[in-house]
Protein backbone atom coordinates (compact mmCIF):
# COMPACT_ATOMS: atom_id res chain seq x y z
CA UNK A 1 0.00 0.00 0.00
CA UNK A 2 1.53 2.93 -1.02
CA UNK A 3 2.68 5.67 1.73
CA UNK A 4 0.37 8.70 0.45
CA UNK A 5 -2.66 6.33 1.77
CA UNK A 6 -2.00 7.01 5.34
CA UNK A 7 -2.00 11.18 4.23
CA UNK A 8 -5.42 11.39 3.39
CA UNK A 9 -6.35 10.76 6.80
CA UNK A 10 -3.97 13.14 8.36
CA UNK A 11 -6.22 16.40 8.31
CA UNK A 12 -9.47 14.88 10.20
CA UNK A 13 -6.87 12.85 12.59
CA UNK A 14 -5.19 16.39 13.46
CA UNK A 15 -9.02 17.69 14.17
CA UNK A 16 -9.69 14.79 15.99
CA UNK A 17 -6.30 15.34 18.13
CA UNK A 18 -7.71 18.79 18.40
CA UNK A 19 -11.07 18.68 19.80
CA UNK A 20 -9.92 15.23 22.01
CA UNK A 21 -7.42 17.19 24.01
CA UNK A 22 -10.40 19.55 24.85
CA UNK A 23 -12.36 16.96 25.96
CA UNK A 24 -9.61 15.49 28.09
CA UNK A 25 -8.69 19.61 29.86
CA UNK A 26 -12.69 18.47 30.67
CA UNK A 27 -12.32 15.61 32.79
CA UNK A 28 -13.10 13.05 29.77
CA UNK A 29 -10.43 9.96 29.49
CA UNK A 30 -9.48 8.17 27.16
CA UNK A 31 -11.91 4.43 26.96
CA UNK A 32 -9.65 1.72 26.51
CA UNK A 33 -11.41 -1.35 24.69
CA UNK A 34 -10.51 -4.54 25.73
CA UNK A 35 -9.86 -8.21 23.89
CA UNK A 36 -12.35 -10.30 24.02
CA UNK A 37 -11.97 -13.79 22.91
CA UNK A 38 -15.24 -14.68 22.51
CA UNK A 39 -16.14 -11.87 20.31
CA UNK A 40 -12.88 -12.67 18.61
CA UNK A 41 -13.79 -16.22 17.66
CA UNK A 42 -17.44 -14.81 16.62
CA UNK A 43 -15.25 -12.78 13.78
CA UNK A 44 -13.37 -15.73 12.57
CA UNK A 45 -15.88 -17.37 12.28
CA UNK A 46 -18.61 -15.53 10.74
CA UNK A 47 -16.57 -12.51 9.69
CA UNK A 48 -13.35 -14.27 8.06
CA UNK A 49 -12.95 -12.47 5.21
CA UNK A 50 -12.90 -9.05 6.66
CA UNK A 51 -10.89 -9.98 9.05
CA UNK A 52 -8.07 -11.53 6.70
CA UNK A 53 -8.24 -8.37 4.85
CA UNK A 54 -7.78 -6.13 8.20
CA UNK A 55 -5.09 -7.93 9.07
CA UNK A 56 -3.37 -7.87 5.67
CA UNK A 57 -3.93 -4.11 5.92
CA UNK A 58 -2.80 -2.99 8.91
CA UNK A 59 0.62 -5.85 8.32
CA UNK A 60 1.12 -3.95 5.34
CA UNK A 61 0.52 0.03 7.15
CA UNK A 62 3.30 -1.21 9.58
CA UNK A 63 5.29 -2.69 6.37
CA UNK A 64 5.37 0.43 4.74
CA UNK A 65 6.78 2.34 7.81
CA UNK A 66 9.49 0.13 8.34
CA UNK A 67 10.51 0.22 4.78
CA UNK A 68 11.33 3.34 3.37
CA UNK A 69 14.44 3.65 1.85
CA UNK A 70 15.06 7.24 2.16
CA UNK A 71 15.11 7.08 5.77
CA UNK A 72 17.45 5.67 8.57
CA UNK A 73 16.19 2.73 10.45
CA UNK A 74 15.56 4.44 13.07
CA UNK A 75 13.50 7.08 11.59
CA UNK A 76 11.35 4.02 10.28
CA UNK A 77 11.24 2.29 13.79
CA UNK A 78 9.92 5.89 15.06
CA UNK A 79 7.31 6.54 12.41
CA UNK A 80 5.83 3.14 13.69
CA UNK A 81 4.71 5.48 16.50
CA UNK A 82 3.49 8.18 14.29
CA UNK A 83 -0.03 9.25 14.63
CA UNK A 84 -0.75 8.56 11.12
CA UNK A 85 0.21 4.49 11.82
CA UNK A 86 -1.28 4.75 15.48
CA UNK A 87 -4.08 5.66 13.48
CA UNK A 88 -4.75 3.07 11.43
CA UNK A 89 -3.44 0.68 14.07
CA UNK A 90 -6.47 1.85 16.76
CA UNK A 91 -9.03 1.27 13.69
CA UNK A 92 -8.10 -2.32 13.73
CA UNK A 93 -8.12 -2.80 16.91
CA UNK A 94 -11.97 -1.32 17.65
CA UNK A 95 -12.64 -3.77 14.64
CA UNK A 96 -11.27 -6.48 16.65
CA UNK A 97 -12.86 -5.27 20.29
CA UNK A 98 -16.57 -5.05 21.08
CA UNK A 99 -17.71 -1.86 21.59
CA UNK A 100 -18.83 -0.12 24.92
CA UNK A 101 -21.92 -1.13 26.52
CA UNK A 102 -24.92 0.83 24.10
CA UNK A 103 -28.92 1.78 25.39
CA UNK A 104 -31.03 -1.01 24.28
CA UNK A 105 -33.57 0.46 21.58
CA UNK A 106 -35.63 -2.10 22.20
CA UNK A 107 -36.77 -0.90 25.49
CA UNK A 108 -40.46 -0.38 25.00
CA UNK A 109 -40.59 3.07 27.31
CA UNK A 110 -38.61 6.08 26.04
CA UNK A 111 -38.77 9.68 27.03
CA UNK A 112 -37.03 12.55 25.48
CA UNK A 113 -36.80 15.95 25.81
CA UNK A 114 -35.04 19.34 24.05
CA UNK A 115 -33.20 21.28 26.66
CA UNK A 116 -33.63 24.04 26.97
CA UNK A 117 -37.46 24.72 25.78
CA UNK A 118 -37.80 27.85 24.19
CA UNK A 119 -40.08 29.00 22.34
CA UNK A 120 -42.08 32.78 21.51
CA UNK A 121 -45.50 32.85 22.98
CA UNK A 122 -47.37 36.05 21.20
CA UNK A 123 -51.63 36.41 21.11
CA UNK A 124 -52.06 35.21 18.48
CA UNK A 125 -51.73 31.82 19.70
CA UNK A 126 -52.13 29.66 23.02
CA UNK A 127 -48.67 28.18 23.99
CA UNK A 128 -49.81 24.59 24.93
CA UNK A 129 -47.36 22.87 23.05
CA UNK A 130 -44.76 25.11 25.23
CA UNK A 131 -46.51 23.89 28.60
CA UNK A 132 -46.70 20.71 27.78
CA UNK A 133 -43.03 20.46 26.37
CA UNK A 134 -41.75 22.37 29.53
CA UNK A 135 -43.75 19.64 31.54
CA UNK A 136 -42.05 16.72 29.58
CA UNK A 137 -38.38 18.32 30.30
CA UNK A 138 -39.06 18.84 33.92
CA UNK A 139 -40.36 14.89 33.88
CA UNK A 140 -37.30 13.72 32.96
CA UNK A 141 -34.64 16.50 34.41
CA UNK A 142 -36.80 15.00 38.10
CA UNK A 143 -36.07 11.39 36.76
CA UNK A 144 -32.25 12.47 36.48
CA UNK A 145 -32.49 13.50 40.10
CA UNK A 146 -34.10 10.72 41.05
CA UNK A 147 -31.56 8.33 39.59
CA UNK A 148 -28.49 10.11 41.03
CA UNK A 149 -25.02 9.27 39.42
CA UNK A 150 -24.85 6.69 36.79
CA UNK A 151 -22.83 3.62 36.94
CA UNK A 152 -20.60 4.39 33.66
CA UNK A 153 -20.82 7.57 31.53
CA UNK A 154 -18.97 7.17 28.08
CA UNK A 155 -18.85 9.51 25.07
CA UNK A 156 -18.52 8.47 21.54
CA UNK A 157 -16.58 11.45 19.10
CA UNK A 158 -14.63 11.45 16.25
CA UNK A 159 -14.45 7.52 15.92
CA UNK A 160 -13.17 7.42 19.84
CA UNK A 161 -14.65 6.42 23.09
CA UNK A 162 -13.77 8.15 26.41
CA UNK A 163 -15.69 7.65 29.37
CA UNK A 164 -16.05 10.02 32.71
CA UNK A 165 -15.52 9.05 35.89
CA UNK A 166 -18.46 8.89 37.78
CA UNK A 167 -16.98 10.03 41.83
CA UNK A 168 -15.94 13.50 39.68
CA UNK A 169 -19.59 13.51 38.01
CA UNK A 170 -21.51 16.54 39.61
CA UNK A 171 -24.80 17.24 36.70
CA UNK A 172 -25.33 17.30 33.42
CA UNK A 173 -25.10 20.45 32.38
CA UNK A 174 -21.36 20.47 33.03
CA UNK A 175 -20.40 17.49 30.69
CA UNK A 176 -18.68 19.02 27.48
CA UNK A 177 -20.97 17.22 24.87
CA UNK A 178 -19.63 17.53 21.13
CA UNK A 179 -20.18 14.31 20.64
CA UNK A 180 -23.01 11.25 21.77
CA UNK A 181 -23.58 10.89 25.71
CA UNK A 182 -24.44 7.66 27.00
CA UNK A 183 -24.90 6.62 30.42
CA UNK A 184 -26.21 3.57 31.99
CA UNK A 185 -27.75 2.72 35.94
CA UNK A 186 -28.23 -0.81 36.54
CA UNK A 187 -30.60 -0.65 39.86
CA UNK A 188 -32.63 0.54 37.64
CA UNK A 189 -32.06 -0.80 34.15
CA UNK A 190 -32.28 2.78 32.53
CA UNK A 191 -30.30 4.16 30.11
CA UNK A 192 -29.58 7.94 29.19
CA UNK A 193 -28.59 9.37 25.73
CA UNK A 194 -27.52 12.88 25.15
CA UNK A 195 -26.97 14.48 21.38
CA UNK A 196 -26.05 17.81 21.58
CA UNK A 197 -27.61 19.61 18.08
CA UNK A 198 -26.92 22.97 18.67
CA UNK A 199 -24.90 25.07 20.87
CA UNK A 200 -26.39 25.31 24.25
CA UNK A 201 -29.03 23.26 23.23
CA UNK A 202 -29.24 19.24 23.58
CA UNK A 203 -31.63 16.28 23.40
CA UNK A 204 -31.83 13.56 26.10
CA UNK A 205 -33.29 10.01 25.40
CA UNK A 206 -33.98 8.37 28.23
CA UNK A 207 -35.06 4.76 27.66
CA UNK A 208 -35.83 1.51 30.22
CA UNK A 209 -37.86 -1.36 30.31
CA UNK A 210 -40.38 -0.01 32.84
CA UNK A 211 -40.00 4.20 32.82
CA UNK A 212 -43.25 4.42 34.93
CA UNK A 213 -42.35 3.99 38.58
CA UNK A 214 -39.82 6.92 37.88
CA UNK A 215 -42.31 8.92 35.72
CA UNK A 216 -45.34 8.62 38.84
CA UNK A 217 -42.21 10.16 41.10
CA UNK A 218 -40.95 12.42 39.17
CA UNK A 219 -44.32 13.88 38.49
CA UNK A 220 -45.49 13.86 41.91
CA UNK A 221 -47.34 17.22 43.10
CA UNK A 222 -46.82 18.39 39.64
CA UNK A 223 -49.68 20.91 38.14
CA UNK A 224 -50.15 22.48 34.71
CA UNK A 225 -52.15 25.57 34.58
CA UNK A 226 -53.10 27.16 30.98
CA UNK A 227 -55.64 30.21 30.87
CA UNK A 228 -55.47 33.26 28.34
CA UNK A 229 -52.20 33.96 28.32
CA UNK A 230 -50.71 32.45 31.59
CA UNK A 231 -48.94 29.36 31.74
CA UNK A 232 -47.35 27.90 34.45
CA UNK A 233 -45.70 24.23 35.67
CA UNK A 234 -46.22 24.63 39.23
CA UNK A 235 -47.52 22.60 42.23
CA UNK A 236 -51.04 21.67 43.26
CA UNK A 237 -52.16 24.16 45.30
CA UNK A 238 -55.86 24.78 47.20
CA UNK A 239 -56.71 27.81 49.60
CA UNK A 240 -59.78 25.60 51.05
CA UNK A 241 -59.96 22.81 52.43
CA UNK A 242 -62.47 20.11 51.78
CA UNK A 243 -63.88 20.07 55.38
CA UNK A 244 -64.43 23.94 55.16
CA UNK A 245 -67.56 23.48 52.27
CA UNK A 246 -70.79 22.40 53.40
CA UNK A 247 -71.91 19.05 54.49
CA UNK A 248 -73.72 17.90 51.56
CA UNK A 249 -70.51 18.85 49.06
CA UNK A 250 -68.67 16.81 51.50
CA UNK A 251 -70.48 13.47 50.91
CA UNK A 252 -71.01 13.84 47.54
CA UNK A 253 -66.86 13.97 47.85
CA UNK A 254 -66.91 11.21 49.34
CA UNK A 255 -68.67 9.58 46.17
CA UNK A 256 -66.23 11.26 43.93
CA UNK A 257 -63.37 9.85 45.76
CA UNK A 258 -64.87 6.33 45.98
CA UNK A 259 -65.33 6.58 42.33
CA UNK A 260 -62.05 7.74 41.51
CA UNK A 261 -60.49 4.48 43.45
CA UNK A 262 -62.88 2.45 41.26
CA UNK A 263 -62.99 3.76 37.65
CA UNK A 264 -60.15 4.41 35.28
CA UNK A 265 -61.76 6.88 33.58
CA UNK A 266 -64.30 9.50 35.31
CA UNK A 267 -65.98 12.76 34.52
CA UNK A 268 -67.65 15.10 37.29
CA UNK A 269 -69.75 18.00 36.87
CA UNK A 270 -70.71 20.68 39.34
CA UNK A 271 -73.21 23.76 38.49
CA UNK A 272 -74.84 26.55 40.52
CA UNK A 273 -74.64 30.10 41.02
CA UNK A 274 -71.49 32.09 40.76
CA UNK A 275 -69.59 32.50 44.29
CA UNK A 276 -70.85 28.72 45.72
CA UNK A 277 -67.20 27.65 45.36
CA UNK A 278 -67.31 25.24 42.37
CA UNK A 279 -63.97 25.97 41.42
CA UNK A 280 -62.38 26.00 44.90
CA UNK A 281 -63.94 22.34 45.25
CA UNK A 282 -62.35 20.95 42.26
CA UNK A 283 -58.74 22.31 43.22
CA UNK A 284 -59.70 21.08 46.78
CA UNK A 285 -60.25 17.82 45.55
CA UNK A 286 -56.96 17.90 43.23
CA UNK A 287 -54.96 18.74 46.38
CA UNK A 288 -56.45 16.35 48.90
CA UNK A 289 -57.80 13.25 46.64
CA UNK A 290 -56.17 13.23 43.42
CA UNK A 291 -52.03 14.38 44.35
CA UNK A 292 -51.76 11.76 46.90
CA UNK A 293 -52.64 9.13 44.12
CA UNK A 294 -50.46 10.61 41.94
CA UNK A 295 -52.63 12.31 39.33
CA UNK A 296 -50.96 15.35 37.24
CA UNK A 297 -53.32 18.17 37.24
CA UNK A 298 -53.66 20.19 34.27
CA UNK A 299 -55.70 23.50 34.59
CA UNK A 300 -57.40 24.13 30.84
CA UNK A 301 -59.15 27.37 29.72
CA UNK A 302 -61.30 26.98 26.43
CA UNK A 303 -58.66 27.26 24.13
CA UNK A 304 -56.58 25.02 25.67
CA UNK A 305 -58.82 22.28 25.90
CA UNK A 306 -59.66 22.43 22.56
CA UNK A 307 -56.11 21.57 21.65
CA UNK A 308 -55.04 19.51 24.32
CA UNK A 309 -54.39 15.75 24.27
CA UNK A 310 -53.23 13.74 27.53
CA UNK A 311 -49.62 12.82 27.21
CA UNK A 312 -49.01 8.97 26.32
CA UNK A 313 -46.00 9.14 29.29
CA UNK A 314 -48.21 9.70 32.45
CA UNK A 315 -50.14 7.62 34.30
CA UNK A 316 -52.90 9.70 36.00
CA UNK A 317 -53.97 12.82 34.45
CA UNK A 318 -56.70 14.75 36.30
CA UNK A 319 -58.46 17.45 33.99
CA UNK A 320 -60.18 20.63 35.56
CA UNK A 321 -62.06 22.86 32.79
CA UNK A 322 -64.27 25.49 34.37
CA UNK A 323 -67.40 27.22 32.53
CA UNK A 324 -68.04 24.24 30.86
CA UNK A 325 -71.13 25.62 29.23
CA UNK A 326 -69.34 27.81 27.92
CA UNK A 327 -66.47 25.00 25.76
CA UNK A 328 -69.40 22.23 25.35
CA UNK A 329 -72.44 24.41 24.26
CA UNK A 330 -75.67 23.02 22.51
CA UNK A 331 -74.82 22.18 18.83
CA UNK A 332 -77.76 22.91 17.43
CA UNK A 333 -77.44 26.43 19.07
CA UNK A 334 -76.19 29.35 16.96
CA UNK A 335 -73.45 30.24 19.48
CA UNK A 336 -71.95 26.74 18.91
CA UNK A 337 -71.86 27.16 15.08
CA UNK A 338 -68.80 27.50 13.80
CA UNK A 339 -65.86 25.74 16.00
CA UNK A 340 -65.08 22.24 17.40
CA UNK A 341 -64.85 22.87 21.08
CA UNK A 342 -68.18 20.65 21.68
CA UNK A 343 -66.80 17.35 20.12
CA UNK A 344 -63.28 17.62 21.30
CA UNK A 345 -64.55 17.76 25.01
CA UNK A 346 -66.97 15.05 24.22
CA UNK A 347 -63.99 12.74 22.68
CA UNK A 348 -62.41 13.63 25.51
CA UNK A 349 -65.23 12.35 27.90
CA UNK A 350 -65.89 9.40 26.00
CA UNK A 351 -61.88 8.03 25.82
CA UNK A 352 -61.74 8.22 22.02
CA UNK A 353 -59.66 10.90 21.68
CA UNK A 354 -57.08 9.40 23.40
CA UNK A 355 -57.66 5.39 23.68
CA UNK A 356 -58.50 4.64 20.45
CA UNK A 357 -55.20 3.21 19.41
CA UNK A 358 -52.70 1.89 21.79
CA UNK A 359 -49.30 0.43 22.30
CA UNK A 360 -49.32 -3.27 23.33
CA UNK A 361 -48.36 -3.08 27.09
CA UNK A 362 -48.16 0.42 27.20
CA UNK A 363 -48.89 2.76 30.15
CA UNK A 364 -51.90 3.72 28.31
CA UNK A 365 -53.32 0.46 28.78
CA UNK A 366 -53.60 1.22 32.87
CA UNK A 367 -53.95 4.91 31.91
CA UNK A 368 -56.89 6.81 34.74
CA UNK A 369 -58.37 9.81 33.90
CA UNK A 370 -60.28 12.01 35.90
CA UNK A 371 -62.39 14.89 34.28
CA UNK A 372 -63.62 17.70 36.74
CA UNK A 373 -65.81 20.22 35.38
CA UNK A 374 -67.69 23.63 36.72
CA UNK A 375 -70.49 25.56 35.33
CA UNK A 376 -73.27 27.68 36.14
CA UNK A 377 -75.83 26.20 34.00
CA UNK A 378 -76.91 22.61 32.25
CA UNK A 379 -79.17 24.41 29.84
CA UNK A 380 -76.37 25.25 27.55
CA UNK A 381 -74.54 21.82 28.00
CA UNK A 382 -75.41 19.74 24.93
CA UNK A 383 -77.85 16.97 25.41
CA UNK A 384 -75.19 14.47 24.33
CA UNK A 385 -72.70 15.43 27.07
CA UNK A 386 -75.15 14.69 29.78
CA UNK A 387 -75.83 11.52 28.44
CA UNK A 388 -74.89 8.20 30.74
CA UNK A 389 -71.32 7.21 30.06
CA UNK A 390 -69.96 10.82 29.31
CA UNK A 391 -70.84 12.92 32.82
CA UNK A 392 -70.62 9.98 35.62
CA UNK A 393 -71.20 12.29 38.37
CA UNK A 394 -73.39 15.43 38.66
CA UNK A 395 -74.15 17.78 41.60
CA UNK A 396 -75.69 21.24 41.92
CA UNK A 397 -73.95 23.29 44.63
CA UNK A 398 -76.83 25.46 46.27
CA UNK A 399 -74.85 27.45 49.36
CA UNK A 400 -73.17 30.70 48.53
CA UNK A 401 -69.59 29.50 49.43
CA UNK A 402 -67.27 32.39 51.63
Amino acid sequence: MPFGYFGNNEENYSQNNHQSKGLLGAGWRPLSRQFNLEYFLHLVWNDNNELTQKTADVISDLANALGRNEYTWWANLLNVFSDNVKYEIDVFWNYLTPEPSMPDYRFKDVLTTETPINQSVSRDSIPIDYVLNRLQEITVKKILEILGRPDIITQYFMERYYYYPVSQFSNWERLETPGTIYAYWSKYQVWLQIESYEKGRRWYSLMAKNLAPLINKATYNLAVILSGYKSRVGQVNSLFPIRSFPEDIQGFTDKVQQAVLDQNQLAVLVHGEPGTGKTAWTQAVAKEILMPLGFVIFILDHDAVENFIPPSYLERICLIINEADNLAQDRGSAAAQGNTRTEHILSLLDGTLYQSVIEEGGIQQQQKFVVLLTCNTTERLDPAMLRKGRVDLMYEFGHKFV
